[in-house]
């Protein structure tokens, strides 16, 4: 070091300097130390968050699941309620008293299938039970309206007359406001309910015209005293053609609908005298003509067998008796083959 003229030497043994450096060494390391251990620090702070954000992500996804699945079940339970709804609606309208289990004999036809809706929510083994014997119900009543169809087609064929044109002719006049079948929450119809609903709607039809067709006596004498075609005019003496049966019987007897009907027409017609007329759909209708007294109205609904007049001899008559005629579309056909099947029909 030079000063004023002067120059000094500082000198640093061997020792101090290798005292120095290990200082420095020292000193080094343990920043070195602090910034890895500082390091270290961060380092497991981030790894711990980010097991925190993969641990909320993992309840996340699982809640979101449980969520979904409570929806699924919601659904689920809420598709069945619909069905459960409508299957007693279908009861109610057209079966009435259930038959009893094992009673039903199979149809033969093929019922269409569909994935239960309880397929899609594994694990919800009560929602599939009450699924499994809702479906049951939906089979056994389809069969049973079948089975019931089946036995008016007979009845009906029987009678002389085409089931398969009756059913048909039954709905050539229908309306009323729209009320779907929906039995899930999509929107969509389990083809095993549809199938239900051809049937009972088949059976329904098929009952309404066995119903509608005479099958019971209008009037209970022992014998007919003029039948259905030509004849001889009891009052000219020439050929006449008679539209009816006559049924002779005391003054006053009762005279009965002959099908279940709509009275439509109390009054005189020319000829018939005091008359009354049935109407019974299908183009069926009834006359019962020559009558002494009325016991039904215009609009009231009669079924077979209902008192609807008294016998009488009024309009073009020689004696009390009633005039019975059957009609199809406005144009008499012979009554007899009616009644004579229904009894054939009744004895088997």
């Amino acid at each position: 070091m030079r000063s004023q003229g002067q120059v000094r030497f500082i000198r640093v043994s061997a020792r101090s300097q290798k005292i120095a450096a290990g200082v420095a060494v020292g000193l080094l390391g343990a920043w070195c130390a602090s910034v890895g251990a500082l390091a270290l620090s961060q380092a497991s702070t981030e790894t711990t968050q980010a097991a925190l954000v993969q641990r909320e992500a993992t309840v996340a996804r699982a809640e979101g699941r449980v969520q979904q699945y409570k929806q699924g079940v919601d659904a689920l339970a809420s598709d069945l309620v619909r069905r459960q709804k409508f299957i007693e609606q279908v009861v109610d309208a057209h079966i009435g008293d259930l038959p009893e289990a094992g009673t039903v004999e199979g149809s033969g036809d093929e019922v269409p299938a569909a994935t239960k809706i309880s397929a899609a929510m594994p694990g919800a083994g009560p929602l599939a039970r009450i699924e499994a014997g809702q479906l049951a119900l939906v089979d056994r009543l389809t069969r049973y309206a079948d089975q019931r169809s089946e036995a008016a087609s007979e009845a009906i064929r029987h009678l002389g007359l085409n089931p398969g044109a009756m059913a048909s002719r039954a709905r050539t006049a229908e309306g009323g406001p729209l009320i779907k079948l929906v039995t899930a929450s999509d929107g969509s119809v389990d083809p095993r309910f549809r199938r239900m609903g051809q049937s009972l709607a088949r059976m329904d039809a098929l009952e309404s015209g066995l119903a509608s067709i005479p099958q019971v006596s209008p009037a209970h004498v022992a014998y007919v005293s003029s039948s259905y075609g030509y004849r001889s005019d009891p009052f000219t003496g020439g050929a006449a053609f008679h539209a009816g049966l006559d049924f002779p019987g005391p003054m006053g007897s009762p005279i009965y609908a002959a099908a279940k009907g709509k009275v439509t027409f109390v009054g005189q017609k020319s000829g018939y005298g005091n008359c009354v007329e049935v109407t019974h759909g299908n183009g069926l209708m009834t006359r019962y003509g020559h009558l002494s007294g009325f016991r039904a109205h215009v609009g009231q609904e009669v079924e077979a067998g209902a008192l609807i007049a008294a016998m009488g001899s009024t309009g073009r008559s020689t004696g009390p008796h009633l005039h019975f005629e059957v009609r199809v579309n406005d144009r008499p056909v012979n009554p007899r083959p009616f009644l004579e099947a229904a009894r054939n029909a009744q004895t088997k």
